[in-house]
C-alpha cells in the first residue's frame, strides 16, 4: 500500500504529469527510429550482420556523442532547461528528414551514421535534461519513487515503441519503405513531446539562480568544475561507477544476443524472425527493469541504496550471468529470455540509485552537467562492452568464457561497492 501512495502522491505533481509526458512520449517515438534503423541495417535479409559491424554501428551511435555530452551539461545548468526540451525535440523531429532520404537512396553508410547520431544525440541530450529537471518538481522521500518510476516508464516506452515499429512496418509491407513509414511516425511523436513541455512554465524546471552568458571558455570552466564538483562527492562518483560497469557488461551481452538471434538461432533468410526473437529478448529485459523499478523505492528505505545495489549486483550477475550462458549453449530462447530480465533488474536497480545519489549530493546548478557526464560514461562503457566482446565473441555469439566474464564482473562490483561505501560512508 505504501507504494501505492507514494506513486499517487507523486503524480498528483501537475508539472510531474507534464515532464514525465514529455518523456514517455519522447522515448516510445525514440524506440520508434530504433526499430526502422535496426530492420534496415542489422535485420535486413540483404546486410548480414558480424560482431565488428555491430560494434561499428553502436560506436557511429554512442561514442561521438560521448565525447561532447559534457559540454551540452554545462549549457543545461545555464539554459531553462523547459526550453532546452522543446527545441531540442523539435530538432529531433527536424533531423529525420535526411535520415528519411538516405534510406530512400539504400544508403546505410556513413552518412546514415551521421544522421543518426545527431538525432540519438540530441535525444541523449534531453535525457539528461529530464533528470535535471525532477528535482524541481518532486522533493524529499517522493524523489525516489519518481527516480524508479520515469527513467523505468521511459525505458518500457521505448521497447514499447521499438515493437509498435516492428508490427507497423510489417503492416504496411516491410522493406525500407516500411522503415521510413516508421520514421515518420517518430517525427510526429517528437513534435507531441515539444507541445507538451510547452506546457511547462519556462522557469519551472531550473536552473536555480542566475549564469553569465556562454563562451566557448565558458563552457570549457564549467565542465571542468563539474568534475571537479563530481570529484568531491564520493557517493555519487561511486554510484556512478556501478551504473559504468553494469553497461560494459550490457554491451557484451547485447552483441552476444544480436549474433545469437541473428547468426545461430536463425539462417541468413530469416531475418524477419530473428528482429522478432531480439525484440522479445528486449521486452523481456523491459520487464526486469519494470520490475526493479517497482521494489528499489521500498527496498531502498530498508537496506539503503548501496546495500541494495550491492545485493542486486552479486545475486543477479550469478543469475543472469548463468541463464544466458545456457541459453547461448543450449540454443534455448527461453533461458535467454530470464537472463535478459535479470540483466533489465540489476540494471535499473543501480540507475535508480545513483540517480537519487546525484540529485541528493550534487548541487542544483551543477546537476545538469553531471547527468550529461553521467550520460557520457554510460555512453562510453556500453561502447566499450561492445568493443570488447566484438573483438572475442565467434560469429556465432556462443563464447562462454566472454559470457562468464560478464557475470563475474557484476558479481565483483558488488562486492566492491558495498565495503568501499561502507567503509569511506
Amino acid at each position: 500500500m505504501t507504494k501505492f501512495s507514494a506513486l499517487r502522491e507523486v503524480l498528483a505533481r501537475r508539472d510531474f504529469r507534464r515532464l514525465f509526458s514529455v518523456r514517455l512520449v519522447g522515448q516510445f517515438s525514440d524506440g520508434l527510429v530504433q526499430a526502422a534503423l535496426a530492420t534496415f541495417v542489422l535485420f535486413s535479409p540483404e546486410r548480414q550482420p558480424s560482431a565488428l559491424k555491430v560494434a561499428t554501428a553502436f560506436a557511429i551511435l554512442l561514442l561521438p556523442y560521448s565525447i561532447i555530452g559534457p559540454f551540452a551539461g554545462v549549457f543545461l545548468d545555464r539554459w531553462r532547461r523547459r526550453n532546452v526540451l522543446v527545441k531540442a525535440n523539435f530538432l529531433k523531429a527536424l533531423g529525420i528528414l535526411p535520415i528519411l532520404w538516405l534510406i530512400a537512396a539504400s544508403n546505410d553508410g556513413a552518412l546514415l551514421g551521421i544522421a543518426v547520431l545527431l538525432v540519438l544525440g540530441v535525444g541523449r541530450f534531453v535525457l539528461a535534461a529530464l533528470s535535471a529537471s525532477l528535482p524541481h518538481v518532486v522533493q524529499g522521500r517522493d524523489l525516489v519513487t519518481a527516480n524508479a518510476l520515469t527513467p523505468t516508464s521511459g525505458t518500457i516506452a521505448a521497447a514499447l515503441g521499438a515493437g509498435a515499429g516492428v508490427a507497423l512496418r510489417s503492416m504496411v509491407g516491410g522493406g525500407d519503405a516500411g522503415s521510413q513509414f516508421i520514421l515518420m511516425l517518430a517525427a510526429i511523436g517528437f513534435v507531441i513531446s515539444a507541445l507538451i513541455a510547452l506546457r511547462i512554465a519556462p522557469s519551472a524546471l531550473g536552473p536555480s539562480g542566475n549564469r553569465t552568458s556562454d563562451t566557448l571558455m565558458g563552457v570549457l570552466r564549467g565542465f571542468i568544475d563539474g568534475l571537479r564538483v563530481l570529484g568531491t562527492h564520493p557517493r555519487p562518483r561511486r554510484a556512478i561507477g556501478v551504473v559504468a560497469i553494469h553497461r560494459i557488461a550490457l554491451g557484451m551481452l547485447t552483441v552476444v544476443a544480436l549474433l545469437l538471434v541473428r547468426n545461430t538461432f536463425n539462417t541468413t533468410a530469416q531475418a524477419d524472425l530473428a528482429l522478432r526473437q531480439f525484440a522479445i529478448m528486449t521486452a523481456a529485459a523491459a520487464l526486469g527493469a519494470l520490475l526493479g523499478a517497482f521494489f528499489t523505492p521500498s527496498a531502498t528505505r530498508i537496506w539503503g541504496t548501496t546495500r541494495w545495489s550491492a545485493v542486486v549486483l552479486i545475486l543477479g550477475g550469478i543469475g543472469g550471468g548463468t541463464f544466458v550462458l545456457l541459453g547461448a549453449m543450449s540454443v534455448w530462447l527461453p533461458m535467454l529470455l530470464v537472463g535478459a530480465s535479470f540483466f533489465g533488474f540489476i540494471g535499473q536497480t543501480v540507475k535508480v540509485c545513483a540517480d537519487t545519489e546525484i540529485q541528493v549530493g550534487i548541487p542544483d546548478d551543477h546537476l545538469g552537467r553531471i547527468f550529461a557526464l553521467f550520460d557520457m560514461i554510460v555512453n562510453a562503457s556500453l561502447v566499450i562492452g561492445i568493443t570488447v566482446m566484438a573483438l572475442w565473441a565467434p560469429p556465432s555469439g556462443q563464447t562462454p568464457a566472454m559470457i562468464s566474464a560478464a557475470g563475474i564482473l557484476l558479481v565483483i562490483t558488488g562486492a566492491w561497492f558495498f565495503t568501499t561505501n561502507t567503509k569511506k560512508g
